[in-house]
């Protein structure tokens, strides 16, 4: 018997509070990376009505105009209206930052196994913190590209960044920086079939009116170039700012905190989530590079076709180099011995901090665009854990199990 459901999955746009901090936050580490890619960032950015907070844990061998680079963020984002509850130009920015805790410095600076006597250039940097990373791919449908992703999260983060696009542009000029999408997906037996139901909730200028001026717009203009033709029904459920008006958004209307949207950072809530946040983390913090990494993996094994849908989990001990557990979930969807393939995996991929760096090339200024609509299914250039330049040689190699 066909099992049906819906997934549901949200997205924020930029303007979003805990988005805009987030930015801030990455705009920081990119100016510190551009300069001295060794630097340690640990920045965490709280916003609200006219004022903007930015503390934490830097040690770096450089000098940035951290006022500046704040204003800057906020500005280029769209926050140049006092009336907007924060202007980039005006509003006042604090700053609360000190040095890296030398204690943990201590561990990452020297790994565990570097201290035991071991000889690898790569067990000298100890993890940053402890922890679990997740990562995931899936190819849900061979006829809708979704870069591997689930289909709620990835069409979620399209219509996110449609309606920012759209503000931008000046064809919907009543439209202001804040804004929500979220997805329901009709799934037939794991298969993606159709919407189940759309809602955005976009922030807009006074007297807007809602069915007769918002609704059309935002249908012919964000949905349908987005949406596509597989999934199309002309009776799919379309919401649209359900309260009746969100005039009042952004910090002005709910306080915005670094690391408060971390389901909507991965897959939208398909699979399992470690307990750390992305943005303001330089590459030696795991939370970040671990779970990119376990996504560079996933996408590799899920484009090698050894599995179908493909979840990897590995855990960090801080100060050490080597991951304390590397698992994997492939939700029934293996072609060969799970578990021969977990052994695999921890075997062909390099866990260790100083390895995912080096192979991914991360102490790069790259981090602040990775900041809204998502860090996984991205096929800019520079978000280099979305490659697949591995799948063959994996499926090389898993053809021996």
């Amino acid at each position: 018997m066909a099992r049906s459901n819906l997934f549901t999955s949200e997205s924020v746009t930029e303007g979003h509070p805990d988005k805009l901090a987030d930015r801030i936050s990455d705009a920081i580490l990119d100016a510190i990376m551009a300069d001295d890619p060794y630097g340690r960032v640990a920045c965490e950015t709280l916003v609200t009505t006219g004022q903007a907070i930015v503390a934490g844990e830097i040690t770096t061998d450089t000098y940035i105009e951290a006022r500046e680079i704040v204003r800057n963020t906020i500005t280029e984002v769209g926050y140049t209206d006092a009336r907007y509850g924060l202007d980039g130009a005006t509003c006042g920015v604090l700053l609360a930052i000190q040095g890296q805790s030398p204690d943990i410095a201590l561990g990452i600076d020297t790994a565990y196994e570097a201290k035991a006597g071991a000889q690898d250039d790569l067990d000298t940097l100890g993890a940053g913190d402890q922890g679990m990373m997740f990562g995931f791919a899936s190819r849900e449908r061979p006829d809708l590209d979704t870069e591997l992703m689930p289909t709620p999260i990835w069409l979620a983060h399209r219509l996110a960044h449609r309606l920012s696009q759209e503000r931008k542009s000046g064809r919907m000029p009543y439209l202001r920086p804040d804004g929500k999408t979220q997805v329901s997906i009709k799934y037939e037996d794991r298969v993606p079939v159709g919407i189940g139901n759309i809602l955005i909730s976009a922030q807009h200028e006074p007297e807007v009116d809602i069915e007769t001026l918002l609704k059309p717009d935002l249908l012919e203009y964000v949905v349908k170039p987005i949406v596509p033709d597989v999934l199309w029904s002309e009776d799919f459920e379309f919401l649209v700012n359900p309260t009746g008006r969100f005039e009042i958004g952004g910090p002005m209307g709910d306080t915005g905190l670094t690391g408060r949207k971390i389901i909507v950072d991965t897959y939208g809530g398909f699979c399992s989530h470690g307990g750390g946040a992305f943005s303001g983390k330089d590459p030696t913090k795991v939370d970040r590079t671990g779970a990119y990494f376990a996504r560079y993996v996933a996408k590799n094994l899920v484009a090698s076709e050894v599995v179908d849908t493909c979840e990897i989990r590995v855990a960090y001990a801080i100060g050490v180099a080597h991951p304390v557990s590397i698992s994997l979930d492939d939700r029934g969807t293996c072609k060969v011995d799970p578990n021969k393939l977990e052994k695999l995996v921890g075997e062909f991929f390099d866990f260790r901090p100083a390895a995912i760096i080096r192979d991914l090339d991360l102490r790069r200024p790259i981090f602040k665009e990775s900041s809204s609509y998502g860090h996984f299914g991205r096929s800019e250039k520079h978000f280099s854990w979305e490659q697949t330049d591995r799948a063959e040689e994996f499926a090389k190699a898993a053809a021996d199990l």
